[in-house]
């Protein structure tokens, strides 16, 4: 018991450096220029901010930029999610929920710390969103 333990919070500590890691450099920082959809989140509770703007070719994410503002988890999440969508079909990011952006994250998060995680996944399902209704 002790060794999963031992395990389970060494595991953490590299998850929480990885996310460090994003809020110190973050991937696909900045809004594109020429976009096809651009929508924001904001989580009022806390003043947490996210931008998301996307080019969209061929029914897939080719692009993608974000900015915003607020605390580590809510930016990290947005660069570590910014990575993980470049390819996807508009379908498999429409059909991301909060499960799968844990494991993008790699942590658990309490239900405050989720609503942060959470801004820039609903951004992006939102100007995807918009962009299919066009």
């Amino acid at each position: 018991m002790l060794i999963i333990i031992v395990w389970v919070v060494r595991m953490l500590n590299l998850y929480q450096e990885v996310l460090m890691d994003h809020y110190r450099a973050p991937h696909n920082q900045g809004v594109l220029d020429c976009y096809d959809f651009c929508a924001t989140q904001r989580n009022s509770s806390c003043g947490d901010e996210v931008t998301v703007t996307g080019i969209i070719r061929e029914n897939r994410l080719v692009a993608i930029g974000w900015a915003g503002k607020g605390c580590v988890i809510s930016q990290a999440t947005a660069s570590m999610l910014s990575g993980y969508v470049i390819n996807k079909s508009l379908d498999d990011i429409r059909a991301l929920d909060k499960d799968d952006l844990i494991a993008i994250i790699g942590m658990p998060l309490g239900p405050v710390r989720l609503l942060c995680g959470l801004l820039s996944l609903t951004a992006l399902q939102c100007g995807v969103r918009e962009y299919k209704t066009r």
